[in-house]
């Protein structure tokens, strides 16, 4: 129930002018997706008879499709900055109808390919119209759901239009010998006619629309190849996000490469354009199946490992398309190649938002989107050339005759592409480089939980503390530490760094103000000799005694703020701090949550060489803590250092008392009020 005089925040769907339009832009999209199938079954259809002469053909289409995107779409978003934009979108709208129409009745190639370019041309000027009109319709608080939406029709309907276009090939045999209209002309008029009255249906919606402005704010749009040189200064600094784009932009590659070629292999394995369009749906299925499903299945095994053998299994599986045929097993290999590019497109986006900072984020998705539609326009401009320069040609094996054309070439080559980026991918981001891939897999397959590091068995207890500036983390720890001697145990309190003779003086480095001259891969190298002196003169010689060991900062402190603040490798601060301390590992690992813009508040005095590092360095270290967190849940308790300071401490009690050793003394249980530890 909601409280007396709130009111349920209502859907942005119940917004009835935005509703209008986003039924318009579904019907825009499933035209759109139809309009592409049905020219490029189309174009196969008129030249075919020719290989080399169809494979063009339907490259030709592709190029025609995208090309004047890449080139007039800063025009188009200048326009929309200056002109009514219902009456942009409603006369774009007619315009798409009618030359979409026209088709049928032209019946040329000729003709396929200059509709196809005055098509595209018109799109460029309905979309930036649309963006534009969005934030006037909803208020800034639905904003994100409306743009959530918007993607869910402009991908969702794919699959339906696909589907669509089967059920209309298949009416249209029938039809062209029934309706005098349709007689003598191809199968795919049917398709086209309705295409182009999905057209007049958005331009009828957006005409009785009377609530969008005329104009409100600029959006104007750069060039596409303007967004990819300016955009690679932006990621071309991040290893780990270089490395994710260049994946998903090997998989858009391989990718492209199928969408090429399909309607030319489909056909040669003995489909019409009704399987080409269930091959087409069948992409888009695996996709969604392997952004739903493919992450639950496997739960348990490293995203990062995971990106990189989803691309190279997709590489597989596309050469098995290609050697394969038959097409009901293409059919279904086609939807486990969806279910890979899907698996690896969903983490590619969620890592990408892990890594980059906000302020950066927008223009990294922009370049990553830009540059992948030049990818798709290279790939496809190519594909169908060297489909139709290769040829057909046929082996003899025995009895059996094998044929091996250009379309199955585009497809090895497409599929050979993918698996080196996967394999790339794999040696470039692997995060649990000591655990075998096979074994990490199948616990991932059960259900299981391969563990990354084996905690060194030591009589004592191990427990760090770890947190941004200001978190409460040092706080806490003193409390814990406190508590657990009031239950009888020995506990050593430590910190890092500065806990050893040898330590205090490196501590005075490191966080003297002054030493503005410090060089990142010196300042880990320090915090290293630190932890090492640290380990083995006071963590090591406790816990082989059977002390309980209470640390302030330990090695995720050095990947947090030396591997994702000061951007070093994350492999090479791992493998120093490894090597530092021996393979010692926490046996839990309290990390107290702190936004940055709160805890730099709660400091005091002069702030040190750390702490007096910008915002953007913060928000990198809290990112960092977060995803160490998330590898290791088993590991790791998570607490909200907003809360208030005693809620924190019964949490942090709980957690330890599950790993407290036997026997648990019971001497200061009536003195301080607390449960004795659980006994296993």
């Amino acid at each position: 129930m909601t409280a007396p005089g709130r009111s349920r925040p209502t859907h942005v769907l119940a917004n009835a002018p935005f509703r209008r339009l986003w039924t318009a832009m579904s019907v825009c999209s499933l035209g759109d997706w139809l309009n592409l199938l049905a020219l490029t079954a189309l174009a196969g259809n008129l030249t075919e008879g020719d290989y080399r002469v169809q494979s063009l053909a339907v490259g030709g289409v592709f190029v025609a499709k995208m090309l004047p995107a890449v080139l007039l779409g800063p025009l188009a978003g200048v326009f929309a900055d200056r002109f009514d934009r219902r009456l942009t979108m409603v006369t774009a709208d007619v315009a798409r109808f009618a030359v979409v129409l026209s088709i049928p009745f032209v019946n040329s190639y000729q003709w396929v390919i200059i509709a196809t370019i005055l098509v595209e041309c018109v799109n460029l000027f309905w979309v930036p119209a649309k963006d534009a009109t969005v934030p006037n319709l909803v208020p800034k608080s639905q904003l994100e759901s409306a743009n959530q939406l918007n993607l869910l029709v402009t991908y969702g309907t794919a699959p339906v239009a696909a589907l669509l276009f089967a059920a209309l090939s298949v009416a249209g045999d029938l039809v062209t010998g029934l309706v005098p209209f349709f007689d003598g002309r191809d199968a795919t008029s049917v398709a086209l006619v309705v295409n182009a009255c999905a057209y007049l249906v958005s331009a009828v919606l957006i005409f009785t629309l009377r609530d969008i402005p005329r104009r409100d704010g600029a959006i104007s749009t750069p060039s596409v190849l303007k967004q990819v040189f300016e955009g690679w200064r932006f990621v071309g600094g991040n290893r780990l996000v270089r490395g994710l784009i260049i994946g998903m932009l090997g998989a858009f590659a391989a990718g492209g490469a199928v969408v090429g070629v399909a309607k030319i292999y489909v056909a040669a394995l003995g489909g019409g354009d009704a399987a080409y369009g269930v091959v087409f749906a069948a992409v888009f299925v695996g996709m969604a199946l392997g952004m739903f499903f493919g992450l639950r299945l496997l739960s348990g095994l490293s995203r990062r490992r995971l990106f990189g053998l989803a691309i190279t299994v997709a590489g597989l599986v596309l050469v098995a398309i290609a050697l394969v045929h038959n097409l009901v097993i293409v059919v279904m290999l086609t939807v486990a190649l969806g279910a890979c590019a899907g698996i690896a497109w969903i983490i590619g986006y969620t890592l990408i938002g892990l890594e980059v900072e906000d302020a950066l984020r927008g223009r990294t998705f922009a370049f990553l989107q830009s540059t992948a539609r030049v990818t798709l326009l290279l790939v496809v401009a190519v594909a169908n050339p060297l489909a139709a320069l290769f040829g057909v040609h046929e082996m003899g094996l025995g009895q059996l005759t094998y044929r091996f054309d250009g379309t199955n070439l585009v497809l090895v080559v497409g599929g050979a592409l993918a698996v080196g980026v996967g394999v790339l991918a794999l040696r470039h981001m692997d995060d649990r480089k000591d655990v075998s891939l096979a074994a990490d897999l199948i616990a991932a397959v059960r259900g299981e939980r391969f563990p990354a590091e084996a905690p060194e068995h030591v009589p004592g207890l191990f427990v760090a503390f770890e947190g941004g500036e200001g978190s409460g983390k040092t706080t806490q720890s003193r409390l814990i530490a406190i508590w657990l001697r009031d239950q009888g145990y020995d506990v050593v309190q430590t910190r890092e760094p500065g806990s050893t003779k040898i330590g205090m003086r490196l501590r005075a480095i490191l966080l003297d103000a002054a030493e503005r001259g410090l060089s990142a891969r010196a300042e880990a190298l320090l915090y290293a000799a630190d932890r090492a002196e640290h380990v083995e003169k006071v963590i090591r010689p406790a816990l082989y005694r059977g002390s309980l060991v209470v640390t302030d900062r330990y090695v995720d402190s050095s990947l947090a703020y030396q591997g994702a603040g000061r951007a070093l490798d994350p492999e090479d601060v791992s493998k120093i701090n490894a090597w530092a301390t021996g393979g010692l590992v926490p046996h839990l690992t309290v990390l107290i949550d702190t936004p940055p813009e709160v805890g730099l508040t709660r400091l005091g005095g002069a702030a040190d060489r750390i702490e007096s590092e910008p915002l953007e360095f913060h928000e990198r270290v809290r990112k960092e803590f977060r995803a160490l967190a998330a590898k290791a849940p088993e590991r790791y308790l998570v607490v909200d250092g907003t809360q208030p300071q005693d809620a924190i401490t019964r949490q942090i009690q709980d957690r330890v008392r599950e790993i407290l050793p036997d026997p648990v003394p019971h001497e200061s249980e009536d003195a301080t009020g607390t449960m004795p530890a659980i006994r296993d």
